[in-house]
Order: structure tokens, then sequence, then C-alpha cells
């Protein structure tokens, strides 16, 4: 009987672990390439998150009643108005389905004031029995000329970067995007690259959900600034599009066809 040569035993091995932490990776990821121009909600598509907030560094209660549709725009309002355990209201939205690899892609507007955060995200975690891995994409309204870069793996962040916005993330709508790769995560803002992540114990690896929010805090200051609470705003999206690994551009002014 012939032996295989202990390097090809190997490198046999070393491809199978790959392959199978490449499964692992997209385990669940249901969600195909979209592209959503708000013409209306599909809560088929979207869950409304609803009735609850996510702790006591949040001060408001996600509302449904805080996010609607109109002439394309989705807007995601931030209210004073009683609710639940909180004096303030909030809007958010997430998919019902998981996503993977590929382009995350969002034309946004961000709130005004200071202690808010307009956040475009991906994020699975305990609710969902997985580790907590996040992508994100977040304006403090206490410095919207900035937005904030951050990934979670398996609940450990830390990675926080800060890109420029050009004329303010709340005075315009802008473009923010992410690619996410097995072994490498680039963001972008207006099509330009502003960072890449290929340290890859610094990359999320299980699928996750896109979410949409804008909430405020009173306890996070030193972050998000202190909130001051001055009148109703909204965080306004144009446009929400994934593109996943391998599939073609699916609109102009997709970073997806920038590249191509």
């Amino acid at each position: 009987m012939t032996k295989r040569p202990l390097f090809a035993a190997l490198a046999a091995a070393f491809a199978t672990a790959l392959s199978a932490q490449a499964a692992l990776a997209q385990e669940g990821a249901t969600g195909a390439s979209f592209v959503d121009n708000f013409d209306k909600l599909d809560t088929g598509f979207w869950y409304v998150s609803d009735g609850w907030n996510n702790g006591g560094h949040q001060n408001c209660t996600w509302s449904k009643g805080q996010v609607s549709v109109s002439e394309g725009i989705l807007n995601l309002t931030f209210e004073k108005k009683p609710l639940g355990e909180r004096d303030y209201a909030c809007g958010e939205v997430q998919t019902r389905k998981r996503f993977g690899y590929g382009a995350y892609e969002v034309r946004m507007k961000t709130a005004d004031g200071t202690g808010l955060n307009s956040a475009f995200f991906t994020f699975i975690g305990p609710t969902d029995k997985k580790p907590h891995d996040e992508i994100d994409f977040e304006v403090l309204g206490k410095n919207p000329a900035k937005v904030q870069l951050n990934q979670y793996v398996a609940a450990k962040g830390g990675n926080e970067k800060l890109a420029d916005v050009p004329g303010g993330a709340n005075n315009g709508f802008n473009d923010y995007a992410f690619i996410w790769e097995k072994e490498r995560l680039r963001y972008y803002v207006n099509g330009k690259l502003v960072h890449e992540v290929t340290d890859t114990e610094k990359l999320p690896s299980n699928a996750q959900k896109i979410f949409a929010s804008l909430w405020g805090t009173d306890t996070l200051s030193d972050w998000m600034g202190t909130f001051a609470y001055k009148a109703p705003t909204s965080m306004q999206i144009d446009r929400i599009a994934f593109t996943a690994e391998g599939d073609a551009c699916q609109f102009a002014d997709s970073v997806v066809c920038l590249l191509n």
C-alpha cells in the first residue's frame, strides 16, 4: 500500500478545516441579495422592534409608532413620548433573515442631537442561540462629522475606528458600505475605502441580521455625549442593500459596481 506524503495529508486536512470554517461562518445565512428603496415597508422582510428596550443604557422604548415610510424614505424617529419604562420612544427595524459574506450598503441621513446614536449594523447574539457577533456603522449625535466603525467577535469589541463624513452625516444623505469576507472586512464612506481589517481574530464568522436603529442614552455620556433633548428628530434611510459574495452589482451607485 502506497503511503500518502505527509505534506499532502496536512494540506488536505488544512483545506478540510478551511471548508468547515466557511460552512460554519454561513450557517443559517438564508438571506439572498436584495435592494430595498422603501417604496413601502415590507413587514414580511423587516421586523419592527416594538415594546422593549435593550437595557439600562437605553433611555427610549422601541416603538412601531416611530417607524414609517414616506416618499421612498424610511423614517426612524426619536421623541419625548413616555412608553413602557422610558420617557422617550425610538425606532428600529431588523431583517427577519440572516445574511453572510457580501456587501452591506445603506444610504442615510442621521438624526440631530447629542446623546443619540444613528446606527446601521449587523448583529447576531444569544437570543438567537449564537455568540455575539456584530459589524457597525454608528453616527453619534455629538459629532456627526464622523462615523464610528466597529466589530464584535464572540462579544469582544474594542475595534473602534472613526472615519470622516464630509459635510456632516446629519446634513444630507451619505452612502455607507462594508464588504465582509472570510479573511477581510472593508468599510467605505461615499465609495471611498476608509478602513480595512485583515486580522482574522477581529472578523465575525456568524451569519447576522441587518439592523437600522435610532436610540438615546442618559448613561453613556463619555461615548455618546450628554443627552439633551430639544425636539423630535429622525434618522432617514433612502436605501438598504445586500449583495451576496459572488453576485453581480445590483444598482449603479453600489460599491460592488465601483470595485468591478
